[in-house]
């Protein structure tokens, strides 16, 4: 007797970012955030009276601009590239002396002396 042996596919993802129809990381967060608010604020948008149709055109409009906007982020800027422009707002331009110049070269003759 032969003993069937079940085949299993290998997860071969591991170690790699998540990836959507092209979008990868953080903008799966933007896209889905994005998403559920706008379907928040057209459902409270037609909760408080207004107009279906411009329920739907918001709705519409809105969530078409952000899809189109992340994947354009997702283009534009790469998987890391978001987390590069928030480190490198956090970076300062330029590193300002308070100290005069002759203080600076004293420091700088005495510690060559030693």
């Amino acid at each position: 007797m032969r003993c069937a042996m079940t085949a299993y596919s290998i997860n071969k993802g591991i170690g790699r970012t998540v990836e959507f129809r092209g979008l990868k990381a953080q903008y799966l967060f933007i896209f889905a955030g994005g998403l559920l608010g706008m379907l928040i604020l057209t459902m409270i948008l037609y909760m408080a009276g207004a107009s279906s149709y411009i329920c739907l055109f918001l709705g519409g409009g809105g969530s078409t601009l952000v899809v189109w906007q992340t994947f354009a982020l997702n283009r534009k800027y790469g998987e890391h590239g978001l987390m590069k422009i928030a480190a490198g707002k956090r970076h300062p331009r330029y590193i300002v002396c308070r100290r005069s110049v002759r203080r600076c070269l004293k420091c700088s003759a005495k510690s060559a002396a030693l």
